[in-house]
């Protein structure tokens, strides 16, 4: 298969399906209104703040993230809403940057609602996010002064997230001998569902020119991770993983819950985007398979194995949304199935709503066809 970044063209996974252009159209925008606007406050997630910033909130843990913030510029850009775009960017550059001490140059992860910081530690997998969403700014509206000067940025971000303790790997984001991302800078173990090779594939031609080699090669390296941390049975991947793929059980991450069901997202995503041979597809396919008779209502925590827990998944809309996106990289029945299930499930309200609705909106734009290479 040859990807969207060589032909510009996006399958739409829905009318593929029988579902008419029109609806698809209403279910995006009708989505978007729900998340980004206070018409619908039990599924909003997004609000603004003085008169020119904005952040989204984890609503179950009443506080803002480098993950929400970085995935509410994804949505905006794709959406064409630099205005949203621009207050959540200059929130996050406002409240969430770190100007001093071992992580100058990073975000913290999580802050409270009025911008004061509850860490001063990043979460990788924002600062990848916030890179990518830049340069498709950049891309789609040009850069502006700062601190919209979008490409400027994003390189800025990515060199930190290479270099800081250059001569340690202590303080950067990537671990700099094997190319592969940490869950956080000071340790030596990575989360499967950070790994975003077809981000990385764009960075090797955007980011600085003396890091783009470091890119390709953390490129090839993600794609093989990825294969390597999940059951070669069941297609399940750990929340956070050794170097060699294996489980790290540190408290309790070691099994397949919240964090893991983007793996097969980014799958889906990646094969989308470049179709490319190495791109783990028979990941998304094992997993597809694995959930074909668990009812959503029966979501689980599991042993990578497949042995479930007596515990309830805590965001199962956000697994079946994300068992939905493995199918931009699978076909056939199964994979139709998936479609249209999530097709007639709706946006999550109450308390837990913010993971499971991010998944959903990425889910939604990509079988639509518009999650999008700006280039």
């Amino acid at each position: 298969m040859k990807g969207a970044y060589y032909t510009d063209s996006y399958q739409n996974f829905f009318t593929k399906h029988g579902i008419e252009p029109s609806a698809v159209e209403a279910k995006v925008k009708l989505t978007w209104e729900k998340l980004f606007t206070d018409h619908y406050p039990e599924s909003q997630i997004y609000f603004e703040a003085d008169e020119d910033m904005g952040y989204l909130v984890d609503t179950g843990n009443h506080d803002v993230r480098t993950e929400g913030q970085s995935y509410g510029m994804m949505m905006a850009v794709q959406m064409d809403r630099q205005d949203i775009f621009d207050r959540i960017w200059k929130w996050t550059k406002t409240y969430m940057y770190m100007d001093s001490g071992l992580h100058q140059g990073y975000f913290a992860w999580s802050c409270q609602l009025d911008g004061v910081k509850n860490a001063h530690g990043p979460a990788p997998d924002g600062e990848e996010y916030f890179a990518l969403a830049l340069y498709f700014a950049a891309n789609r509206w040009g850069d502006h002064a700062d601190p919209f000067n979008y490409s400027e940025q994003a390189t800025e971000l990515l060199s930190r997230c290479i270099h800081n303790g250059e001569h340690d790997n202590g303080h950067s984001m990537w671990n700099r001998d094997n190319y592969l991302i940490k869950f956080v800078p000071e340790v030596d173990f990575s989360d499967p569902s950070y790994h975003l090779p077809h981000f990385y594939q764009l960075f090797s031609e955007w980011a600085d020119v003396k890091d783009r080699e470091f890119w390709q090669k953390a490129t090839v390296a993600s794609r093989d991770y990825l294969r390597l941390a999940a059951d070669p049975k069941t297609g399940l991947s750990p929340e956070y993983a050794f170097y060699n793929g294996e489980p790290n059980h540190i408290r309790g991450f070691g099994h397949f819950f919240s964090d893991s069901y983007r793996v097969a997202c980014n799958i889906g995503l990646d094969y989308q985007w470049f179709g490319s041979n190495q791109t783990p597809i028979e990941i998304n396919q094992k997993l597809q398979h694995f959930f074909k008779k668990i009812p959503i209502h029966d979501y689980r925590r599991y042993n990578i194995n497949g042995t479930p827990f007596n515990e309830q998944a805590l965001h199962p809309i956000g697994l079946l949304a994300s068992l939905a996106m493995a199918s931009l990289a699978t076909e056939g029945e199964l994979s139709k199935q998936y479609i249209l299930q999530f097709w007639q499930t709706p946006l999550r309200t109450g308390k837990r709503r913010y993971y499971d609705n991010c998944l959903y909106f990425f889910s939604l734009l990509a079988l639509a066809g518009q999650f999008k290479i700006w280039k």
